[in-house]
């Protein structure tokens, strides 16, 4: 199992796009995975309400996303706080699919997390490797742009990988990015421990 992390815009989700094209390549995007770990009457969804507020709720009682995120990453506590209940879930769950993964003979899984480097959270013992994903402000503000993602570009400001991270240069086309991704995990079997 191979992460894949970096701050918003360096290339995390193309390069699982397109590498998980590949034979017994399969990716898995933790941040849309995390949605499901806290839909209405999950303990994660009690929690966050529990802690923010019914505010963070639209009509359906659903966790309306951009009101959390307005939230949560303008006050460093509150950010703390949304991390310290989501991601121990979104572990957890991430461990039955790497479960299922193994059992259809996936060699190589890709997990997508922005935070995977970074958050006290995560186990990265179980990881073949963490990658880092950095490119400049300038590169990752024009791929946002692209996206339609400008508001995300500063959300990760001063999140520094930790030291058994390995650091990958995400300049440049992402045919070139998935070209470094690759090399550096060998293209091997790396779908467990």
């Amino acid at each position: 199992m191979v992460g894949l992390a970096g701050r918003p815009g360096c290339g995390k989700s193309a390069v699982a796009r397109v590498l998980s094209s590949r034979p017994n390549v399969e990716a898995i995007d933790l941040d849309r995975m995390s949605w499901d770990v806290y839909t209405p009457g999950t303990t994660t969804h009690e929690r966050l309400v529990g802690r923010f507020g019914a505010g963070i709720l639209s009509d359906d009682g659903q966790i309306d996303r951009q009101r959390l995120a307005a939230i949560a990453f303008s006050d460093a506590g509150a950010k703390r706080d949304l991390d310290a209940i989501v991601h121990p879930a979104v572990s957890e769950r991430l461990e039955g699919l790497v479960a299922l993964a193994r059992g259809r003979g996936v060699e190589v899984l890709l997990v997508e997390g922005a935070l995977l480097a970074s958050s006290p959270y995560v186990d990265r013992s179980t990881f073949h490797a963490i990658l880092w994903l950095e490119a400049s402000d300038a590169t990752r503000r024009a791929r946002l742009h692209e996206d339609g993602r400008e508001a995300q570009a500063g959300r990760m400001d001063g999140v520094e990988p930790d030291a058994s991270a390995i650091v990958i240069d995400a300049e440049g086309a992402v045919s070139e990015v998935v070209d470094r991704v690759w090399q550096s995990i060998g293209g091997q079997s790396v779908s467990g421990r």
